[in-house]
Order: C-alpha cells, then structure tokens, then sequence
C-alpha cells in the first residue's frame, strides 16, 4: 500500500514545480521532500522524477500518479470532515447581513459580546445596504438583515425596503443635514418658512447643489426636498458615506447623512445640523415562519446591547 506521506509530498511537487517550493509549502525540510519521493519510487518501482536544467519535473507515470493522489487524499479530507462532524455536531452559525456605517459601528461591539458570552455560535457577516440585505433575507442567503426606516415627527416616510416579516428595532438616530464648516453659521442664519417640521432647513439651502448618498438615505433626501417643495440639484452620487462629506468639504454641494455615518468617520471639514423631527430606525429583519434558532435570538440580543458602542 502506499504511504499517504509519500502521495501528498508528490502531489505539493506537482502543485508548486519543485522540491523547494513543496518543502516550503509543506515546511518540510528540502532533504525529506527528496527523500519521501525517492522512496515512493522503489515502492512503485518506477520513475516519477526526472532531471529538468537544475531542477525536476513529473515524468508521465509521476503525472499519472500525482492526478490520481490528489483525487484519493482529497476524498480522504472529506471523509475526516464528516467523520468529524458525525463525532461533534457542527458549530451553530449565524448569517448577518449588515450596511457599510453599521458594520462599522455597532456590529463589532456586537459581534464581541456573542463571542464572549456565546462562544460556541460563529458569526458570519456579509456587506450589503439595507434593500440587498432584505433580497439576501427573502433568498436564504441571511439569517438577520438590518435595514432603515426614516421618520418625521415620529411617522414613518421612507423605508429601503418593505418590512414584511418579524423586525427588532436596533436603535434610533438622528437624520443630520451635512455643510462645508464654512458654510455652517450661514445655513443657520439664513430665513427659511416655517412649516412645522423639518423643511426649513433644507428649504434655506434650496439654491445649493446637493451631494446623494445611499439609496436609503437618497430615498430620503427626495422625500424630504419635495416636502420642503423643491427639487435638489444633484451634483454627485456616492454610496460611500467618507466620499459623500469629503465632497461636501470640498465645497461641491451639502447632503444629508444618518448619525451612524458620521460615527463611522468623521471628516474634519464639515459640520452636521439636526434637521428638526427627523430621524432614522435601523431595524433587525428575521424571516417569518417557526421559533429562530437560538443563534439568530443570540445575535439579536447582542445587536440591541450594542445599541450605545
């Protein structure tokens, strides 16, 4: 029978084309790759190796036999696997679909608290903004997708995505209009009508050209102009929240942006306002159907504590 040794030094030959790389590869030393291939050949009794300038290549019995090596210790892996997972059951996992600012902001205070208190759950995480993250959900590639809601007074507006199955509230944020620093103490002086809400604002900086962000705060923003009854002059999009103030720094338009986007970086050149009434839920999707599997209530659980990280 041959040796399983032998075949995987043959098949890291074969791989990486030479007797350094497969000792690298294997960190095994050169002498014990040359030695291991040596003996596979008297086990055989043919020659798998021949001289190539200074270094050797797989004759065609060598070929053959490193094909067919590689085929058997792959089979061999698969059966430790599952041999594995029959002796202890697999770890429970958990999929979270999760947007850029959020990911980087509540997620790893999260992510450390269900490791420290739930070490035996794995967590996998996938970038995705809230209207992808809900296809993720609907597809079964997600177990937990978080997606927004914006609101004015208290009412819901706009939605990324219809909320149509079970949904946690995470936290609730403030929706900030985002100006060049410069341009900060005009903004707040400037007369704007009062309608009760959060119009005036953005109905003082109607002449200005405006920077869109995400689709979920894009939404928004058209909702909010019209409101305000006007349409915004786009001068750029951008689904990245840095690039979104960095242009506005520059003096290219203003914007506006969730509190969550800002926590996740800041840029030095800009200053957030409130815009009166107006704020943003980041909300916890789950599919509708039997109990969750404690993993899924695990990461729920976190992702509320994690709320003030």
């Amino acid at each position: 029978m041959l040796d399983v040794t032998r075949l995987r030094v043959l098949v890291a030959v074969a791989r990486h084309g030479s007797v350094t790389a497969a000792a690298r590869a294997l960190n095994y030393a050169q002498p014990s790759v040359s030695h291991h291939l040596s003996r596979l050949e008297a086990e055989t009794g043919t020659q798998l190796t021949e001289r190539s300038g200074r270094g050797i290549r797989l004759t065609g019995a060598g070929r053959l036999l490193a094909d067919r090596a590689e085929e058997i210790l792959g089979r061999l892996e698969a059966a430790e696997e599952e041999l594995a997972a029959q002796i202890a059951p697999p770890m429970p996992q958990v999929r979270l679909a999760a947007f850029r600012s959020a990911l980087a902001t509540i997620v790893p205070g999260a992510a450390a608290r269900l490791r420290a208190e739930h070490p035996g759950t794995r967590l996998l995480l996938t970038e995705a903004e809230p209207a992808e993250a809900a296809r993720l959900l609907a597809a079964g590639q997600a177990d937990v997708a978080l997606a927004t809601r914006y609101l004015q007074d208290g009412e819901a507006v706009y939605e990324s995505s219809p909320v149509t199955g079970p949904a946690r509230l995470i936290l609730s944020e403030p929706v900030l209009l985002v100006t060049a620093a410069g341009e900060a103490a005009g903004a707040g002086s400037r007369p704007a009508p009062s309608d009760g809400g959060g119009a005036g604002p953005l109905a003082a900086l109607r002449q200005l050209p405006w920077i869109a962000g995400s689709a979920d705060s894009r939404g928004y923003l058209l909702w909010a102009c019209e409101r305000a009854g006007f349409s915004p002059r786009i001068a750029a999009a951008t689904d990245d929240h840095v690039a979104a103030q960095a242009l506005v720094a520059a003096g290219l338009g203003v914007t506006i942006l969730p509190e969550l986007a800002l926590r996740a970086a800041r840029h030095p050149g800009v200053t957030p306002l409130p815009l009166p009434g107006a704020s943003r839920q980041v909300l916890a999707l789950t599919c509708a159907g039997p109990p969750a599997p404690a993993a899924i209530g695990q990461l729920l659980g976190v992702l509320a504590g994690a709320r003030q990280a």
